[in-house]
């Protein structure tokens, strides 16, 4: 059976267009994920990537569109220039991880309904009230927004190494058994293929 590295970033645009289509894909194939939310701004930092604020104007306004499009493409609602944004992605991936060792709900949502946040309802998912929402609209107690803090920060900064050392400099980015990597909600359709035995 395979496994999927799925990193991401609850800031990300593209985490969120990506809706639950990975997971779709995993559940297709019988596949097990592991959930790896990390900093993307150090992501980029550390891997010769540039936060969007520090890009040429040109890729900004590039940049925007393509959000507006592939959001269009995935029947999504979006602001491409959301109100609070970026939010500290800090507590999020916390209350992520968090859900992730208690089990009991489903991930995939959760992913979905902080990104949506952000991106379509014009939330600061930096706040304890949002998160709680998320994590009991994805079937996790809400409580979990305030527990495991330490051991969240610990392993928010480990994925950031781990991504590193795997080779991923982007969100979302999947790395299925460790060595075969897929960049972008656009290639869920690679993944699927690389997944039948096809790519």
């Amino acid at each position: 059976m395979a496994h999927i590295d799925y990193y991401f970033a609850t800031i990300s645009p593209n985490t969120y267009i990506a809706g639950t289509r990975m997971e779709a894909v995993a559940a297709k194939h019988g596949a097990s994920v592991t959930y790896k939310p990390l900093d993307i701004m150090g992501l980029f930092a550390r891997t010769g990537g540039t936060p969007p604020g520090q890009r040429h104007e040109s890729r900004q306004a590039y940049r925007l569109q393509e959000i507006r499009r592939q959001a269009a493409k995935a029947d999504l609602p979006i602001h491409v220039q959301p109100m609070f944004w970026p939010a500290n992605p800090a507590p999020s991936s916390y209350a992520l991880i968090a859900a992730q060792k208690a089990g009991g709900g489903d991930l995939g949502a959760l992913v979905f309904a902080l990104t949506k946040a952000c991106w379509a309802d014009q939330c600061n998912i930096a706040e304890d009230d949002v998160i709680r929402e998320a994590l009991e609209g994805a079937g996790f107690d809400g409580d979990l927004v305030n527990s495991g803090m330490l051991a969240g920060a610990e392993e928010y900064a480990r994925n950031l190494e781990d991504a590193v050392a795997a080779g991923a400099f982007g969100a979302p980015f999947y790395i299925v058994d460790g060595t075969e990597h897929f960049w972008g909600q656009d290639r869920i359709e690679d993944l699927d293929l690389f997944l039948s035995g096809k790519l």
